[in-house]
């Protein structure tokens, strides 16, 4: 009998295995998908939600100990759930890519779905998972600071692991910095939405009120980006006094940079070691960001274009002798404001179609590593496309306006950016490496579809309450 099962699991295991080399075979498109191949695909990814939690374990097992440690804005006679459920339940909200509160309520009023969710928190198992209008009533008084230290000391715990050593370039970790648009209409969500009049004085005179927020990224790989660090661009009595006689570009510059210099200094206060290589566009190649990048000793690769700083410019084109690579060309110590500033051109083939690029840079470019840097500052796009483009489109909405009160919005969207990151590390470490493909619009649903499934010992992780984050 024992030899029997010897061999049995043997037989398992070896069918495992020829299973995970069909499956990734599939991945490299050297079999063509079948029935059987199908069938194998959806076999070997049973239960998503389990392989997700598994991820989230491996990376960020205090995740939930986290929540359970904010500060409670609640009297302690009116809880009813934990800090813990209540953070959790939006994680969850997120990972399944739902978008309104509403939908949640109705998506997770399930006794499976309710009992499986508080399990996977490491609470006792609940029949009801909070109430939207209890979410947002408690979203109103957390601050922000709570979510937004979450969201960094994850950042803090993957940089530690050293996994992703090969993400950065010259052992600089990628930070890129872009702002983006949550909401814009002619309905003013709260004081704090920024203005934007069009056709002032006019019959035609449009008032469009808008919400912004300025988004640090760091580069941990081609399909991972994690928000280090957010800045909602909010405006006050004193910013719209300042603003007036202003045009929209200039108020939006105006706000944007400013908003970018409260960004860096909490960034450098919680990794003051970090080494940093910012990447930016070009509404950041200023003297000022320039100075703060040189007195943080961070590197910084922003994009030029030629309005931007016309002196360089201008001193670029004079100088005849250019270093140049096949694809590249450079200038170094350009003169700027009695500093010493790089400058990379470089210049991207695409279906016969030429485009070019330039970067001031504070690394000394070579014929060497031109293209290389080059590379890297290409990868500022990574925040449009793998952060916000993602983010509005893809695997939720950071658009909707979840409520309508300035600090729940806050929450949501920083609660957005945990879950996310975790559903960027599960598609990268689970559906990529076992070679399962899906469409980006599956992945939520998938991962919804699942939280009602009967749990086995196997989905269940253990949450350890002890496990604490330092630095």
């Amino acid at each position: 009998r024992g030899l029997g099962d010897v061999y049995k699991r043997q037989e398992n295991t070896q069918l495992h295995c020829e299973n995970r080399t069909i499956i990734k075979k599939l991945f490299r498109s050297e079999v063509k998908m079948g029935r059987k191949e199908r069938r194998i695909q959806k076999k070997f990814e049973k239960n998503p939600i389990r392989e997700l939690n598994k991820v989230q374990n491996r990376f960020y097992s205090q995740l939930f100990w986290k929540f359970s440690q904010t500060e409670d804005p609640r009297h302690p006679s009116y809880i009813t759930y934990t800090n813990r459920m209540m953070l959790g339940t939006l994680y969850y909200k997120g990972i399944a890519g739902i978008d309104s509160m509403q939908e949640m309520t109705e998506k997770f009023n399930d006794e499976a779905v309710s009992k499986n969710l508080s399990v996977f928190m490491g609470e006792t198992a609940k029949e009801y998972v909070p109430h939207h209008v209890t979410e947002n009533a408690y979203l109103e008084r957390l601050d922000p600071k709570e979510l937004e230290e979450i969201k960094q000391d994850l950042v803090y715990h993957l940089i530690r692991k050293r996994c992703f050593e090969d993400a950065r370039y010259k052992k600089k970790w990628l930070v890129i910095v872009d702002g983006t648009q949550l909401y814009c209409g002619r309905r003013k969500l709260n004081e704090h939405c920024l203005e934007r009049c069009s056709n002032k004085g006019t019959d035609k005179e449009i008032t469009l009120y808008h919400r912004d927020v300025l988004e640090a990224k760091i580069y941990f790989g081609e399909k991972l980006v994690a928000s280090i660090g957010s800045e909602f661009i909010e405006n006050n009595g004193e910013d719209r006094k300042r603003q007036e006689g202003m045009n929209a570009e200039e108020i939006k510059q105006d706000c944007e940079t400013k908003a970018f210099f409260r960004l860096a200094e909490r960034i450098k206060k919680r990794f003051p070691r970090l080494p940093i290589l910012l990447l930016a566009d070009s509404l950041y190649a200023s003297k000022q960001v320039m100075e703060l990048c040189r007195e943080y000793k961070w590197e910084f690769l922003i994009r030029y274009k030629k309005g931007s700083i016309p002196s360089i410019a201008e001193e670029y084109e004079k100088i005849p002798e250019k270093g140049k690579t096949e694809k590249a060309e450079f200038v170094n110590e350009i003169d700027y404001e009695g500093k010493p500033v790089h400058v990379l051109r470089y210049r991207e083939e695409k279906e016969g179609e030429i485009t070019e690029f330039q970067w001031l840079c504070s690394i000394k470019v070579s014929k060497e590593n031109a293209e290389k840097m080059a590379e890297a500052g290409r990868k500022r796009w990574k925040i449009e496309n793998e952060g916000f483009n993602r983010q509005k489109n893809w695997q939720g909405d950071i658009t909707h306006a979840c409520s309508w009160n300035d600090q729940s919005q806050k929450n949501h969207y920083l609660m957005e950016q945990i879950s996310d990151f975790m559903k960027q590390l599960y598609e990268y470490y689970y559906l990529k490496k076992n070679g399962i493909e899906k469409k980006q619009k599956n992945i939520s649903s998938d991962l919804l579809a699942s939280f009602g499934r009967q749990l086995t010992k196997e989905d269940i992780f253990p949450v350890d309450e002890y496990t604490q984050s330092c630095n």
